[in-house]
């Protein structure tokens, strides 16, 4: 669908609804990684490989079946899997190395690196109001970090693996953004999922991890929340709207970490963090306004 005033391509009316239910269930992923018994890249790669059969059969259902997307689209996928993979792999074992918080804190660089990629896309600089949205959105991430992140020694391990899991993850959206002009969210995230796991096995096997779980709900849980759900509705919500409102909308993940340590883990929320979080709600209303017309480079 076109606006009738610029002509340009309106997203799909439950796009932004989805990012937002797609980041709730990104945010309660890294629960189920705590939780699950096998290795931390195992873990991952249980996500990914258990995701395969129900994206091929979703993709099925919904007219999105996977389709050889030609040699130099393929790679691109590959290469955005293999970052993802790395990712992952980083990204869990940070968040058994450090606070929940730390590793949301550092995790979470790739969404201002995808805000600042979407204003690189637009050739525009950015206006006030977009510079208000990412500036109201740091305040809130920093206020809600604020009491639980701890920067030590002891946790120095797990904030890098999560620092590096941000930057990777960061590229993975870039590539994505890239790839969903031509490919479909399904198919996409199906192959990316088939890939990351072939990534991420051998890898759990060299570091000696147990791969085989005694308990397969975290897994399950995680299969379904994070991948499908999760993954499934961003990859969708980046073919829909633009990074700088993925990026920003990914800074509610911070918020939902907050909450579950509060209602899992009996955390108690301060007026700090809910004014953090109430900051990130501000920042999403902001750039979801119309923009203003801005000089190009």
């Amino acid at each position: 669908m076109q606006d009738e005033v610029t002509g340009a391509r309106r997203p799909h009316r439950l796009a932004f609804t989805g990012l937002l239910v797609g980041n709730v269930a990104l945010a309660c992923g890294s629960w189920m990684v705590r939780v699950a018994d096998t290795g931390a890249v195992a873990a991952a790669f249980w996500r990914l490989l258990l995701a395969v059969p129900m994206l091929a059969l979703l993709g099925h259902i919904v007219g999105q079946p996977l389709r050889w997307p030609g040699r130099g689209l393929f790679i691109a996928i590959a290469v955005a899997a293999f970052f993802f993979a790395i990712d992952l792999g980083a990204w869990h074992l940070g968040i058994r190395l450090t606070k929940l918080a730390n590793a949301t804190l550092f995790g979470n660089i790739s969404s201002f690196l995808f805000a600042a990629y979407g204003l690189w896309l637009a050739r525009r600089r950015p206006s006030a109001v977009q510079v208000g949205a990412l500036l109201l959105a740091a305040s809130g991430s920093a206020l809600l970090m604020a009491d639980s992140a701890e920067l030590s020694t002891t946790h120095l391990r797990g904030d890098l693996l999560a620092l590096i899991a941000g930057l990777f993850y960061g590229v993975y959206l870039v590539i994505v953004e890239r790839a969903r002009g031509t490919v479909q969210p399904l198919p996409l995230l199906l192959m990316a999922s088939v890939v990351g796991a072939a990534v991420l096995l051998p890898i759990a096997l060299a570091m000696g991890e147990q791969i085989m779980p005694h308990n397969w709900t975290p897994l399950i849980a995680l299969a379904i929340g994070s991948q499908l759900i999760g993954q499934g509705l961003l990859v969708f919500a980046i073919g829909e709207m633009s990074p700088l409102v993925i990026g920003l909308a990914l800074l509610t993940q911070p918020a939902m970490s907050a909450t579950i340590g509060w209602v899992v883990y009996g955390e108690r929320l301060t007026a700090r963090d809910w004014t953090g979080a109430a900051a990130i709600a501000g920042a999403l209303l902001l750039v979801r306004l119309r923009p203003a017309t801005a000089a190009t480079y």
